[in-house]
């Protein structure tokens, strides 16, 4: 081979680690946009919005890597600018800061785990590429089947990795503060410092001598893709323990409420016979009263008659119901909820019948309504006075419930990606602690949820304007 061939084969190598660089900048930025895709927001807008920022995020990444190609720097320098776009458009995609960081670092720690795990297939299928390579062709040739391979090997490693931590990630929602954050960092970031020191291992050249890894130290090449395996394996681990921890405080926070809302219907239960036993005496008393008052008529004593008369009609105010529902639970909550309304100046109108209790619980009922009446009151009192409303209905039919809430707010809704429901803005309780007061954020229609499944129904939220509306469907259960 003369020698004005040898600059065109290391030319035509140099060529093809281009194309292939640019591919995998446009591979790794769909892997990206696909990763973070489940955890985009769109709120009310429609599914093309999603796509949209689908695109921001693969644009984003293949812009940045490509414009490596063309200027001098470190991959860490790039996937850091890369992270620093998409944490400044983290409201246009509509994922919380923290948990995009923790992604960025979370995919930048796989990238960097699946070129290691290659590095062993990259010793040993390089010596067999370059085996019968006795001439700069045929080095250059097996060098770039060599390359084609490992990076083949090396992205689909990388995509069984996302993929596995992407089904991690779908088990369970993680709301993170900071501690929750740096302890789910600690692993990835101890694996990215990992890489990047083996990386600097491997080959080693001083000008006299060359120093490789591998074959100084043979046990590293199973060695090294172990411990980039473990690293995977701590990461996925943390997530899941963090991911049960979150799961216990929700079931702690579902418990929590259920117990405050069942000690609040049986207390009220506790008032509904009271006020029935007040009933029961007030009619025992009424023979009394009707001889007073013929009495003081007898007497001519018409205004102490009236007074009197007035006075049986303020007491027996107590007794009375605005909304019969049909059953004593019921009664209670939406009456207590329609006085709650009055003070608010909340215009509250209800056309509910309880159904019946041959395939309803008329407790589940309770929780339900329960829950959407109050959420629907704490609405309103952020609207404007005068323009708050509340209207509540219940229907069967066949073997159906519906049960349908209206109310005004004030159109402020973030809609949570995976749920479905809307966050709650509700401010930590400071008794409860940031843990637990982000577990109870939005327990109402957790709740709601829970209980309408238990039917095998479902839970529909619309907002129109400034007007939120919710519709339970229960279907007729036996069983319960």
């Amino acid at each position: 081979m003369t020698k004005t061939e040898e600059p065109l084969q290391e030319t035509t190598f140099i060529l093809l680690h281009q194309i292939v660089t640019g591919i995998e900048a446009f591979l790794y930025a769909a892997c990206l946009a696909a990763f973070l895709r489940p955890f985009m927001s769109g709120g009310t807008e429609a599914l093309g919005s999603i796509r949209k920022k689908s695109l921001f995020v693969f644009f984003d990444y293949s812009s940045v890597f490509l414009m490596g190609m063309l200027l001098p720097g470190h991959g860490t320098l790039y996937m850091m600018l890369v992270t620093a776009l998409l944490i400044a458009a983290s409201r246009y995609l509509g994922i919380e800061r923290k948990l995009l960081f923790l992604l960025s670092v979370l995919f930048y720690c796989i990238r960097h785990l699946s070129l290691m795990v290659t590095q062993s297939a990259d010793y040993f299928s390089n010596r067999l590429f370059l085996l019968d390579a006795d001439t700069p062709e045929k080095v250059f040739l097996g060098a770039s089947y060599n390359y084609l391979l490992t990076d083949g090997l090396m992205f689909l490693c990388f995509a069984i990795m996302l993929h596995g931590l992407a089904r991690q990630f779908r088990k369970q929602a993680l709301t993170l503060h900071v501690r929750e954050l740096c302890y789910l960092l600690l692993t990835p970031v101890t694996g990215i410092l990992f890489v990047n020191i083996t990386l600097r291992f491997l080959l080693i050249a001083d000008g006299t001598s060359i120093f490789q890894l591998y074959k100084q130290v043979p046990a590293a090449v199973c060695i090294v893709p172990l411990l980039s395996f473990l690293f995977y394996a701590g990461t996925l681990a943390a997530i899941a323990v963090c991911q049960k921890t979150v799961l216990l405080q929700e079931e702690r926070g579902k418990h929590f409420a259920e117990q405050q809302q069942l000690a609040a219907i049986q207390e009220r239960l506790v008032q509904m016979e009271q006020i029935h036993d007040g009933i029961r005496r007030m009619k025992h008393e009424m023979r009394g009263h009707m001889a007073n008052i013929k009495g003081l008529a007898e007497k001519g004593c018409y205004e102490d008659m009236e007074r009197y008369i007035a006075r049986m009609d303020e007491n027996m105010q107590v007794f009375e119901f605005t909304v019969s529902t049909g059953n004593a639970v019921t009664d209670v909550i939406v009456n207590d909820r329609q006085r709650a309304a009055a003070r608010l100046g909340i215009d509250f109108s209800a056309d509910f019948i309880c159904p019946p209790p041959e395939g309803y619980d008329v407790y589940d009922i309770g929780i339900i309504l329960n829950n959407l009446l109050q959420n629907a009151l704490e609405a309103c009192e952020k609207t404007e006075a005068g323009q708050r409303y509340i209207s509540l209905s219940g229907r069967k039919k066949n073997r159906f419930y519906l049960i349908e809430v209206r109310n005004s707010f004030d159109g402020n809704v973030t809609f949570h990606p995976r749920t479905g429901l809307p966050v709650s803005s509700k401010e930590a309780r400071p008794e409860t602690g940031s843990a637990m007061s982000a577990v109870l954020h939005g327990i109402g229609l957790s709740n709601v949820k829970r209980e309408a499944e238990k039917y095998r129904g479902n839970v529909d939220i619309k907002t129109e304007g400034h007007e939120f509306q919710v519709t339970v469907l229960l279907q007729e259960n036996p069983a319960v």
